[in-house]
């Protein structure tokens, strides 16, 4: 209880229970209430006086001792801070204060605040104008509040209308219909419809993502199932044919040599699969040293100059004048990069055609593109063919993982290099970029 208000009650108490209890004394020594007592023939007049006497004196000190009480703790919390907290003319001006502080801080630059200043000042302006005209003024005033009522009232409805329509469209998103628009104008929150549209468009492109996510992963069980089961069956076939009675020398080798080729077939899948699920995991150790990007290329082209030389493929090199370009790179991720490059050429490239590797330096990167021209035609998403077991031969019978290409884009991408597949008509772009040493 703030103190004003206590101490009026305290001293109304202690003034009113004063004037009581001399009054109580005074009658009770001169025998007066007494005297009234036995008139009335109440039962143990003097034992109620002295009870009486004793309720009153006890109740009045009472009184006496929360005032001294108060007088003690204004003098143990200090006079200004009780002034400032305890009491009705300090939570005044405190409130007084913050008030004033609140104005300080209204951002006149705000429209919102602006506007809602200005429409203050215009209906003080009326009320002052309407006061002029006396009673007839305090029937045009209760008349404009009257309209402005039913004014605001028709605003707030609008208001509130347009806030269902976001609130609805909001349910139709929730529900996974992208379909619907919203109106031109929503009001007040046409701030919020760009804004709303670009949550709407987020939503459906995760969707899709998350779609064609499940999609990839149905397809990347059937394609394990069949990459798998190809070498298996072979490998079943061909132990079943061993163990054939009657059997010639040169059958069982041709026999051994099938297996041969099915195990390492079935090796090469299983590997290229742990790879690339390391590398998508974030799970992978690179040994980064300095390396010459070109002299590594030329390396790799050579190891692998004899698959190209059976599809007759002529490699065409455009080094931009580079000698020898340094970048930060794992020896064998990098190897293996350009391995299953040159591969994929091998596989794919037309016969009879060549092959340009050309090497530049791009701002701070250098760029390694491998350009070959497509034995069969691109009719795929550029984006697509570097996911797990997708083939630009839809037939698969090309004897590859399909995981080249995903190996290389991961290995590049866990060197902080980048990636990525060009297709123009028959022409197919491999590019590679890795950061130079003084910026890797």
């Amino acid at each position: 209880m703030k103190f004003g208000i206590l101490f009026i009650l305290l001293a109304t108490g202690i003034t009113m229970g004063t004037a009581g209890v001399l009054a109580l004394s005074g009658a009770t020594i001169s025998g007066t209430l007494l005297s009234v007592l036995n008139e009335y023939h109440i039962m143990m007049p003097q034992q109620l006086l002295f009870l009486a006497n004793l309720v009153c004196w006890m109740l009045y000190f009472l009184m006496v001792s929360i005032a001294l009480f108060e007088i003690k703790y204004i003098f143990v919390k200090g006079f200004w801070r009780f002034l400032r907290e305890d009491t009705l003319v300090g939570s005044m001006v405190s409130g007084i204060h913050r008030h004033i502080d609140s104005l300080a801080d209204i951002d006149l630059k705000d429209d919102a605040t602006r506007c809602l200043l200005k429409f203050m000042l215009l209906q003080i302006a009326i009320m002052i104008v309407l006061c002029l005209f006396w009673w007839f003024g305090m029937f045009l005033a209760i008349l404009y509040g009257f309209a402005l009522f039913m004014w605001l009232k028709q605003k707030l409805n609008s208001i509130q209308s347009d806030y269902e329509i976001l609130l609805k469209q909001s349910q139709e998103l929730k529900e996974g219909n992208f379909q619907t628009e919203l109106p031109a104008d929503v009001g007040i929150f046409n701030a919020l419809k760009d804004e709303f549209s670009e949550i709407r468009t987020g939503f459906e492109k995760a969707v899709q993502e998350e779609t064609k996510s499940q999609n990839m992963k149905t397809e990347l069980i059937s394609n394990v199932s069949h990459d798998l089961k190809t070498p298996l069956t072979g490998i079943r076939n061909y132990v079943e044919l061993l163990q054939q009675e009657g059997i010639s020398e040169e059958q069982r080798k041709e026999y051994v040599s099938m297996l041969d080729q099915y195990a390492r077939r079935l090796h090469i899948l299983m590997e290229d699969l742990f790879e690339v699920s390391k590398a998508n995991s974030g799970n992978i150790q690179l040994d980064m040293v300095e390396l010459d990007i070109i002299a590594l290329v030329e390396q790799v082209q050579a190891e692998c100059s004899e698959l190209l030389q059976e599809r007759q493929l002529e490699v065409v090199w455009n080094r931009h004048d580079l000698k020898q370009v340094s970048v930060m790179l794992d020896g064998n991720k990098a190897f293996r990069i350009f391995e299953n490059l040159f591969i994929n050429i091998h596989h794919y490239a037309l016969a009879h055609t060549r092959v340009y590797i050309d090497i530049r330096q791009v701002k701070n990167q250098v760029r390694i593109e491998c350009k070959n021209i497509s034995k069969e035609p691109l009719n795929f998403d550029a984006d697509d063919i570097v996911d797990r077991f997708v083939r630009g031969d839809k037939s698969r019978h090309d004897g590859g993982s399909g995981l080249g290409l995903a190996i290389a884009k991961s290995f590049t991408e866990a060197m902080k290099g980048s990636f990525c597949i060009e297709t123009d008509g028959d022409l197919f772009k491999a590019i590679v970029e890795f950061p130079l040493i003084k910026d890797a």
